[in-house]
């Protein structure tokens, strides 16, 4: 079970690096030049987001406006949930370092066992 912890709190780790990384770049991206002002129709790169977007006005500004809602919800949500991991990693952590704390002391327990026979 140990190692099925371990590999699953890998893969997980794996995915949130996966997430970080693409929140860092829609953090560049937001800020960036190509995207013009949200909501006034389609970026100065040429990309567009949709045909409600595209067409700007107050739809648009309001679609984005939704969009951005949206992606701040969701990483507030990703954010709680690697919290809650890494707590539950803590635990888990605690726990065992009790358990090896409780088989050091048995060891002990022995040896002093073993010098009495003496």
């Amino acid at each position: 079970t140990l190692f099925r912890s371990m590999a699953a709190s890998r893969a997980l780790r794996a995915g949130l690096r996966n997430v970080m990384a693409v929140q860092t770049r829609s953090y560049a991206d937001r800020d960036s030049s190509q995207l013009g002002e949200l909501g006034k129709g389609a970026g100065k790169g040429g990309g567009g987001g949709g045909a409600i977007r595209d067409a700007g006005g107050a739809f648009g500004k309001k679609q984005a406006a939704e969009e951005e809602r949206y992606f701040r919800q969701k990483e507030k949500e990703q954010l709680a949930s690697l919290r809650k991991h890494h707590e539950e990693e803590i635990g888990h952590h605690k726990k065992e370092i009790e358990r090896l704390q409780k088989e050091i002391e048995r060891h002990k327990h022995k040896i002093r066992k073993l010098d009495d026979d003496d």
